[in-house]
């Protein structure tokens, strides 16, 4: 079965371009590079020890898709191209209008063209927006609180017309918390270009002294030590999650939804203090104000994704902590 990957080489596409081909799947990669490096080809061919085709496009393109879905015979789409950041989100959310949802919008388009009917979907847990109750279900109400959670939930739409309209269509959302953590290898991991914008690849920096303090956004939430909660999980965990989605796909039609998270929750505090212990390192933080779109705490019920789709997540919060460091460790060492 030959599986395209738009942003295959961005950090959870990568880890599940190295689970795809484990598990003995053709792999067709899609990716711009503009939060991606060039060289995540050769770690992924040395991590599995065997070979991909990759396209340097953008999924905007609707002719290079087009190209691309001739000459290769995709089979199935798992889409995780697109703009990622919250806070940049609100002050260029036209930016990420444009390419989260027109991305979906020409992927949906060249695969109905070409007769490609299986697509798994990168959904998140802010298109539940501020829940009342934890932990987060499947079939709570969904809104959203930053442009870049807007263009998840309105790509869930999207695709819930799509498959009204072509029942044939087998889609899976998959909403997932937090990634973090990185290959056991330390071959591939988060290394975003710029400046983090997510917070483990920030500690990450101030750890090996690239950057001097992590600043923590609030400390004035409802939450055991005031900084917000959230759900995070292993990178590699939720990478065999798009595995197990594809399956899904492969097996039934019509769209689905799952939560993909641990159903733990820790404050922002929990993980900087878990982190300093498990590599013996010190990561210097200060309190800044709260940052636009930012909610309290957020953490799943992974239930249905364990009940469905044979799914759950088995590594814990040290390893996510230790795994982390080390991939920028091995960046050190060369």
């Amino acid at each position: 079965m030959r599986v395209l990957v738009t942003g295959g080489l961005g950090y959870i596409g990568s880890h599940t371009c190295c689970c795809l081909l484990d598990a003995g799947y053709e792999v067709v990669v899609v990716d711009n590079l503009v939060n991606s490096k060039i060289e995540v080809v050769d770690k992924i061919k040395t991590i599995t020890g065997k070979d991909f085709t990759f396209y340097q496009e953008d999924v905007c393109d609707e002719k290079a898709l087009d190209k691309i879905f001739e000459k290769e015979k995709v089979d199935a789409v798992i889409h995780f191209a697109a703009y990622k950041a919250v806070g940049e989100s609100v002050s260029m959310p036209i930016k990420y209008y444009e390419n989260n949802l027109g991305s979906t919008l020409k992927l949906c388009k060249v695969m109905k063209k070409h007769g490609c009917s299986k697509f798994v979907f990168s959904s998140s847990a802010t298109v539940y927006g501020s829940p009342k109750t934890l932990p987060i279900r499947e079939d709570f109400p969904l809104s959203t609180t930053n442009p870049y959670g807007s263009t998840k939930l309105m790509n869930e739409q999207i695709l819930k017309d799509v498959v009204i309209a072509n029942p044939e269509f087998s889609v899976v959302i998959l909403r997932y918390f937090n990634p973090i953590g990185s290959h056991e290898s330390g071959l591939i991991g988060e290394d975003p270009n710029g400046i983090p914008n997510n917070l483990m690849p920030y500690i990450v920096r101030v750890a090996n002294k690239q950057l001097e303090i992590l600043s923590v956004y609030g400390d004035d939430y409802d939450t055991e030590d005031g900084t917000g909660v959230r759900d995070y999980i292993h990178v590699v965990d939720l990478a065999k999650g798009h595995l197990k989605a594809l399956e899904k796909a492969n097996k039934d039609e019509g769209i689905f939804y799952y939560n993909l998270g641990t159903g733990t929750g820790y404050s922002v505090l929990n993980l900087v203090e878990t982190f300093k212990r498990v590599n013996n390192v010190d990561v210097p933080y200060k309190i800044v104000g709260r940052r636009a779109g930012d909610i309290a705490a957020c953490y799943a019920d992974p239930t249905k994704a364990f009940e469905e789709l044979g799914w759950k997540a088995e590594k814990g919060i040290e390893e996510m902590c230790r795994d982390s460091y080390n991939y920028i460790l091995k960046q050190m060492e060369k």
